[in-house]
C-alpha cells in the first residue's frame, strides 16, 4: 500500500510518501519533503497563526507535488491519503484538511484522519530509522511525546490500542525551552541552541526544581522550572556566555531527569517491552543517552526506539506511517478539523 501524508498542524507545511506491505513491521520511506515559515516566526519569537498559515496556502500544492515527483508517484498510483486533523492551529489545519479532502474527490482515493500526536509515536516505525526493527512482539511499548506543545505518556497495547497514563499540567518541555531561551534572547525555538551551549556548560551548576519528579503520577509541570529560572537571572549581575551555558546545561539536566524517570517508572509498572521516544524535544542527543543509561541502572529489558531527528519534527512520514497501521479510511465529508484532538 502506498500511502500520502499530509502534515501542516502548526508552522511546517510537510508532504511524504510511504510504502508498506502486508505484515509489515515498518514501511519504506519513498519521499519526505517540507517547506517551514520558522524564519518568519523567529523574527517574533513565536508562532503567529496567521501568518503559519497563510504561507502554508501557498506551500501546500507545491509540496505535495515535490513528495510525489521525489517518491516517482503519481496520483494514480497512490492507494490513499492520510492527513493530519488535529490537535494543532485551527487555520493550520484547515489548509492540510481541505486540501486532503478537495484530492480526495477529485483522486477518488481513501482518506484517512490522523492525530498529530500518534503520528509522533508512529515515526519509530518508519524504515529510515535503520537501527531499529520494532514487531508485534515489542507490545506493549511505552511511548513518550514531547514536544514544543506537549508532553504525555501513552501505553501502546498494539496496533489502534493506546492508552493515556498522563501529560503536562501546564508548560509542555519544548515550551519550558522556548520560554527560558528568551530570558537571554535565545533564538526561536530555543531547544536546539539550549542543547549546543548545555555541551559546553556546567549541569550541576545550579540546582533547578524537578517539578513532580516523584509524585506517584505519571503527569507533568515545568512551569515551576520556568519561574525559577526567571527569578535566578534577576540575582545575576551579568550573565556570561560561561554563565548562560551552564543555566541551559542546568535547565536542560532537569527536565531530563523528570522525562526519564517518569518514563522509565511507568515502563517498569507496566512491563513495557519497548519504550517509544516522539517529537522535537526527542531529537536533543543528552535525552536520548540518558535514556540508555538510566535503563541499565533500572534493569529495565524493554528497547529504547528514537526516530532519526529529522523524523522527530513535524513531518508528513509519520502522518502516512499511522495512517497505514490504524488503516480507518472514512469519507471525505466526515473530515473536520479538531484544534482540541487528544489522545481520547
Amino acid at each position: 500500500m502506498v500511502i500520502l501524508g499530509i502534515e501542516t498542524s502548526c508552522d511546517e507545511t510537510a508532504a511524504a510518501v510511504v510504502k508498506g506491505t502486508q505484515n509489515a513491521s515498518r514501511v519504506a520511506l519513498l519521499s519526505n519533503f517540507m517547506s517551514s515559515s520558522l524564519p518568519l516566526h523567529a523574527k517574533t519569537g513565536g508562532i503567529i497563526p496567521e501568518v503559519a498559515a497563510r504561507a502554508q496556502i501557498e506551500y501546500i500544492l507545491p509540496v505535495i507535488k515535490k513528495a510525489l515527483k521525489d517518491a516517482n508517484f503519481n496520483e494514480k498510483e497512490i492507494d490513499a491519503i492520510a492527513v493530519t486533523n488535529g490537535p494543532g492551529l485551527i487555520g493550520s489545519l484547515l489548509v492540510g484538511v481541505e486540501t486532503a479532502k478537495t484530492l480526495s474527490y477529485i483522486w477518488k482515493k481513501p482518506i484517512v484522519p490522523v492525530n498529530h500526536l500518534i503520528g509522533h509515536i508512529y515515526a519509530n516505525f518508519v524504515r529510515a530509522n535503520s537501527k531499529f526493527e520494532i514487531r508485534n512482539s515489542k507490545f506493549p511499548a511505552l511511548a513518550l511525546v514531547v514536544s514544543g506543545g506537549h508532553t504525555d505518556l501513552v501505553l501502546m497495547k498494539k496496533h489502534g490500542d493506546i492508552v493515556w497514563l498522563g501529560g503536562t499540567r501546564d508548560d509542555a518541555a519544548g515550551e519550558a525551552f522556548d520560554k527560558i531561551g528568551r530570558l537571554f534572547n535565545l533564538p526561536y525555538p530555543a531547544g536546539p541552541t539550549i542543547e549546543k551551549l548545555a555541551k559546553q556548560g556546567n549541569p550541576k551548576a545550579f540546582r533547578f526544581p524537578r517539578p513532580m519528579i516523584d509524585s506517584d503520577d505519571y503527569d507533568f509541570s515545568f512551569s515551576g522550572l520556568k519561574t525559577a529560572a526567571l527569578r535566578l537571572t534577576k540575582t545575576i549581575e551579568q550573565c556570561n556566555n560561561v554563565t548562560i551555558a551552564d543555566i541551559s546545561a542546568s535547565v536542560q539536566q532537569a527536565i531530563i531527569d523528570v522525562l526519564v524517570k517518569k518514563t522509565l517508572n511507568a515502563a517498569q509498572k507496566y512491563n513495557a517491552k519497548s519504550i517509544l521516544l516522539g517529537g522535537g524535544v526527542a531529537a536533543n542527543e543528552a535525552l536520548r543517552n540518558q535514556f540508555e543509561l538510566t535503563a541499565k541502572r533500572y534493569t529495565i529489558n524493554a528497547e529504547i526506539f528514537v526516530p532519526q531527528k529529522f523524523l522527530c519534527t513535524d513531518n508528513g512520514a509519520m502522518i502516512a506511517t499511522a495512517a497505514f497501521f490504524n488503516y480507518n479510511p472514512v469519507n471525505w465529508q466526515n473530515i473536520t478539523a479538531n484544534p482540541e484532538l487528544y489522545f481520547d
